[in-house]
């Protein structure tokens, strides 16, 4: 079965747009929108440190197969996060070494897999950011189908080609491309208001009295 590929005309954020998304956490945005939009616990970063910050190309996949996949990487722009529905399947690789390779010459933000990836040695040691459900060595197929830039679904969140990709330590987040500016707004905000309670904190005082918290009884 041959695989689909959507029309797509998302806005491209310029540099200077994610410039101001590479300082908000994914918790922050998150909590700007109610917090949610997180992916499952499930989905980690291969190594600490990892960061992601890009734009959406989606796909998803036929359970094991790559095709589709591999045919997103050799057209995704740099800076974009390859987004991955392989069904949460964490006992067939539909990603690996060879791929990152492609994924890191054409320069792409990183990639998040609903789904089991390997070589994941090589993956760290070439410093690609990727997010996944699991690690195992068998290897996928080729060719059963799937659709390039549709409306996924990735661990609990619905993702579009175009909207906005966080990723840390902590997990992912999606922000939704027309909702952008708003929250972006509020995430700014939210960040200057955390650095004021670390101010009163190093200065004494405590989380209860500055949530106005109710007192043990």
């Amino acid at each position: 079965m041959a695989f689909q590929q959507h029309e797509t005309h998302f806005r491209a954020l310029s540099d200077e747009e994610l410039d101001a998304w590479r300082v908000i956490p994914p918790a922050v945005a998150s909590d700007c929108m109610n917090r949610t939009q997180v992916m499952n616990a499930a989905i980690k970063p291969i190594r600490d440190g990892q960061i992601l910050c890009g734009q959406a190309r989606t796909v998803t996949t036929m359970v094991g197969d790559c095709g589709p996949i591999c045919a997103l990487i050799s057209n995704a722009r740099p800076g974009e996060i390859v987004m991955v529905d392989a069904g949460g399947v964490e006992d067939t690789a539909v990603w690996g070494g060879v791929m990152a390779e492609e994924a890191i010459h054409r320069r792409l933000g990183g990639a998040v897999i609903d789904g089991a990836i390997r070589d994941v040695a090589d993956i760290r040691k070439a410093g690609f950011s990727m997010f996944c459900r699991s690690v195992v060595p068998r290897g996928p197929h080729h060719g059963f189908g799937g659709i390039i830039d549709g409306t996924i679904s990735v661990a609990g969140v619905p993702v579009r080609s175009g909207d906005i990709v966080l990723g840390n330590d902590d997990g992912v987040v999606v922000v939704p491309l027309e909702q952008a500016a708003t929250v972006l707004a509020a995430a700014q905000a939210h960040l200057l208001k955390e650095e004021s309670w670390i101010r009163d904190i190093r200065s004494g005082v405590s989380i209860p009295k500055m949530f106005e918290l109710p007192s043990a009884k």
